[in-house]
């Protein structure tokens, strides 16, 4: 055995040695002795055999992590991250929650046939605990962060194995798949305390403005949900129907527009995919590493510091989806405005939902630095304006015939300028169709 091995440690490494081997790795330290180090570390000195048990490690890493694994991320841990999380403080549904639930469902399945002209959902609704939120919601997750994770994990690969000493770069090359799945993993344990994190916060399925679930059915947390009625200090029926009118508005709409889930989700998958990494500040982590300062690296992810800047593209992607997350918030809110009028405290449960979402909590900015997109739209209160105004002057039927197509849907200079979008609305019905008229020229009508 080596003088400087510890016959203690794990194939008698010395650990505070084998931390400055990372330190000097990490940092690219030219100057650095392989040899020594490698001794010191407890490393094999031959290529041949430092090959081989890096090999070992790969297929260690792949063995762990090829389950539940995509493009070097492993969703399972990320998922299993998440669960735990979203286990601590739970408790089950009670009877209590339960009732009030189903009875404002009653109550607002009839007040929102009066607010809008789209059709009522059928079946109840889904009562979902903490981590069942998180297994239903992990699949939209996983598909709009995917893109931005595989940029990350590749980055990381490349850059932690263009800072190594030249004498083992090739052999560090072979062994590529253990870098991405460190940053895969890495990645997907963030992702996973985010979401953990945000099943303690949201109250329904619509909450966070996403399309979470394919199924036309209203989804509630009805303990986040009497967490945020309490402490509302308002009429806890009150609260209720207002909350639940809102999350059946949002599920009424996605039912009606089946091509509105589709869209959103391509966009952000789109958006995402054209998201690209700063190699250069992974490459001043890198540098910068230490080892016994992990949480530099965890900051840096956490804060999107790996992000580059948007291009002009990019820009033009994200207004895209903006206006489209505000337009269906906006309508929403709209809809369960008129919906909940004979409520007295309507409007105090409105501005607390308002407040809510302006200042949005810990595990949505997470999310949004992962991927780089805001989960709340900036044009929320433009587009609200304009469906309320919209629907005054042309009534509901013609407003919600807006989402029967995307073509349809009113764009930034309608959000801007109601009154355009109103005028053609009022023309739809008085001018002949041009195949009409066409027809009525040729029989001389």
């Amino acid at each position: 055995m080596n003088d400087n091995q510890n016959p203690g440690s794990p194939n008698g490494m010395n650990p505070d040695d084998f931390e400055a081997f990372l330190r000097q790795f990490l940092s690219g330290d030219s100057a650095m002795d392989n040899e020594q180090l490698a001794k010191a570390a407890g490393l094999p000195t031959d290529p041949a055999a430092l090959a081989a048990m890096l090999e070992q490690l790969k297929r260690a890493m792949s063995s762990l992590s090829a389950e539940g694994s995509a493009g070097g991320v492993n969703w399972e841990l990320a998922t299993g991250q998440a669960k735990a999380i979203a286990h601590g403080g739970s408790v089950s549904i009670s009877d209590a929650s339960r009732k009030a639930i189903q009875d404002a469902s009653a109550i607002g399945s009839l007040w929102l046939n009066e607010a809008t002209a789209i059709g009522e959902l059928v079946g109840d609704a889904k009562l979902l605990s903490r981590e069942l939120w998180v297994v239903d919601a992990m699949p939209l997750f996983q598909a709009l962060s995917q893109p931005v994770a595989n940029r990350m994990s590749e980055a990381l690969s490349e850059n932690l194995t263009a800072n190594a000493p030249e004498e083992i770069q090739d052999i560090l090359g072979s062994a590529s798949g253990v870098m991405k799945s460190a940053g895969g993993a890495l990645f997907a344990m963030q992702l996973g305390q985010a979401l953990g994190k945000l099943s303690h916060e949201v109250l329904s399925g619509g909450d966070i403005g996403l399309p979470l679930f394919k199924d036309s059915r209203a989804a509630f947390v009805p303990q986040n949900l009497e967490q945020f009625v309490k402490d509302l200090d308002i009429e806890r029926d009150q609260s209720y129907i207002y909350l639940v009118i809102r999350e059946m508005a949002h599920v009424r709409l996605f039912k009606h527009s089946k091509w509105l889930r589709d869209a959103i989700v391509s966009q952000i998958s789109k958006y995402a995919s054209e998201i690209s990494i700063d190699n250069s500040r992974i490459t001043e982590i890198a540098e910068e590493f230490d080892p016994e300062n992990p949480d530099e690296l965890r900051e840096a992810l956490q804060s999107g510091a790996f992000i580059a800047e948007r291009t002009a593209d990019q820009n033009k992607a994200l207004a895209s989806i903006e206006t489209l997350l505000a337009l269906i918030e906006g309508w929403v809110d709209v809809v369960t405005e008129e919906a909940t009028k004979r409520m007295p405290k309507s409007a105090a449960v409105a501005e607390a939902i308002r407040r809510r979402r302006a200042t949005g909590g810990p595990a949505e900015q997470t999310f949004g630095t992962l991927v780089g997109l805001e989960l709340r739209p900036r044009r929320l209160r433009e587009a609200a304006a304009m469906w309320r105004e919209v629907g005054g002057a042309v009534g509901i039927e013609k407003r919600d015939s807006l989402w029967d197509h995307p073509d349809m849907l009113p764009t930034d200079a309608d959000i801007d300028n109601p009154t355009g979008l109103i005028t053609k609305l009022r023309e739809v019905g008085q001018l002949p169709d041009a195949f009409d008229q066409a027809l009525r020229d040729l029989l001389g009508e």
